[in-house]
């Protein structure tokens, strides 16, 4: 398969040494954590090749199949342009649908792309390097941000990443450095490189340090052509250091190479290691992540100079990651991308329509990819996400999937066909559902709720051909989607 020139392949192991965990319950939690929800389908390939092999593969994305999403991608008329492309025709020729389509492809790779945990690590790096989308400033730049920073960077060095997102018209524009100049020089983006993006508040960087970063960051702009541009006449020359980089005074010629060192240099400074490595560790671990672990992947992202692949395997290598089971829950966003996962569900055949409408109801909810409208991107702590009403439209969304109500559009799989065959006993049944639907079976608590809504005991006998089980049983799939048990990342 060619390489598609937006994933870079990966570092493989020549002989990866084999993992202790390939218990079913090892690769269920490996499958929560590294995809956007397991399906039955991945759940048989991780115990065809064990949890290294498939981390192997996932960490190669390129060398993954992943046609049928490059071909819906193919759909989206203005995705694939470039932000200069798009400036050109003027924001009438536009408006907001660059936009709407990178959120929208976005979570149609989530639901269908075998290139699984090269779209989690997509999403951590999207609230790192956070540029609001849709917000109107971005109108014509922000999909090719999505493409040739994040998604070209993602696995590969994070300073190559960073100095990709601080040269992009789209970050240039969203965080006001395209009108800094020497003269009047515009703090936003020197102060959210180190806050956000690097070293973090918590760092101690003083607002001198804000003050020089936004001065040396002078020269950076959009140009007439809506490209990212280096405009010597705008730097400011001057010396200065900036939590320790220290910089000559320069001529204004000099100041882009200053600027791509400095960077360069915050990418790989031990703050920012342990920093971001926090983010990864959030994502994939726990809420408060272990500080051993923490140390860990901080010492490999320093001696090897920013590099993902080789932070990740670190993280998954530890046995923190492997006692962190239940640990994370889902977010809203992530509930309705594995509900339609572990469905099943289908592509649409042809247009957009059913994944615009699984688009507006995220966004309904506040959590359509990359949508956050403050530049310090989407909390991943469940704290964030937990409400009554958060609860209940999650709930209100899995009628509707698992009836196969709504979106029309995408092809939903009959509740009847979710299983190979349907147990002789409501216990059975319940049981297999939970298996087929969470991964695991039901707590004692949930399948006692369950076996009350359908009225009846553990052995009342059950068949395909049950009236009630006809009737019903999309219900009862609907209420092991609400379970807590559905709820873990």
């Amino acid at each position: 398969m060619p390489t598609s020139p937006l994933i870079p392949r990966g570092r493989r192991r020549a002989a990866p040494a084999p993992f202790a965990h390939e218990a079913p319950a090892d690769q269920l939690h490996l499958l929560r954590r590294a995809t956007w929800g397991p399906t039955p389908d991945s759940l048989a390939e991780v115990a065809r090749l064990g949890t290294a092999a498939w981390l192997d593969r996932q960490l190669d994305p390129a060398a993954l199949d992943d046609g049928a999403v490059d071909a819906f991608a193919g759909r989206m008329r203005f995705y694939g342009r470039s932000a200069q492309d798009l400036w050109a025709g003027g924001y009438a020729a536009t408006e907001w649908n660059a936009m709407f389509e990178t959120g929208r492809l976005t979570l149609a790779r989530q639901i269908w792309s075998t290139r699984q945990l090269f779209e989690v690590v997509v999403d951590v790096w999207n609230n790192v390097l956070h540029v609001t989308n849709p917000s109107s400033e971005v109108w014509a730049s922000r999909q090719d941000y999505d493409r040739n920073v994040v998604r070209r960077h993602a696995l590969g060095t994070f300073g190559d990443m960073l100095v990709a997102s601080a040269r992009h018209p789209a970050m240039l524009t969203y965080l006001d450095n395209a009108s800094s100049t020497a003269a009047r020089p515009n703090e936003n983006y020197g102060r959210e490189l180190l806050e956000l993006h690097t070293l973090g508040v918590e760092s101690g960087y003083s607002e001198a340090d804000v003050k020089g970063s936004a001065r040396l960051l002078t020269g950076l702009t959009v140009g007439r052509d809506g490209g990212g541009v280096y405009e010597a006449g705008r730097h400011d020359g001057g010396g200065r250091t900036v939590y320790g980089f220290t910089v000559p005074p320069h001529s204004a010629a000099d100041g882009d190479g200053w600027i791509d060192a400095y960077l360069r240099w915050l990418a790989v400074h031990p703050v920012t290691a342990r920093r971001l490595c926090g983010k990864l560790a959030t994502r994939f671990v726990s809420d408060t992540p272990p500080a051993a672990l923490l140390d860990a992947m901080a010492r490999t992202w320093v001696q090897t100079g920013g590099q993902v692949v080789p932070v990740l395997r670190t993280m998954f290598d530890s046995p923190h990651f492997w006692a962190s089971a239940g640990q994370k829950v889902r977010t809203p966003q992530e509930d309705y991308v594995a509900t339609l996962r572990t469905l099943g569900t289908g592509m649409e055949t042809g247009g957009v329509g059913g994944i615009t409408k699984i688009y507006w109801h995220v966004l309904d909810q506040g959590h359509a990819p990359m949508a956050w409208p403050a530049p310090n991107g989407y909390p991943d702590v469940a704290a964030a996400w937990t409400s009554p009403s958060g609860t209940l439209a999650r709930w209100n969304r899995h009628m509707d999937f698992a009836a196969g109500w709504y979106p029309p559009e995408l092809r939903f799989t009959p509740a009847l066909q979710l299983l190979a065959s349907i147990p002789p006993t409501f216990g059975g049944l319940v049981d297999a559902l939970g298996v087929r639907i969470t991964g695991s079976r039901l707590t004692a608590d949930e399948k006692a709720g369950l076996l009350l809504y359908a009225g009846r005991s553990e052995g009342s006998p059950c068949s395909a051909g049950d009236r009630w089980v006809r009737d019903n049983l999309r219900y009862l799939v609907a209420l092991t989607l609400d379970t807590p048990s559905f709820t873990i990342r």
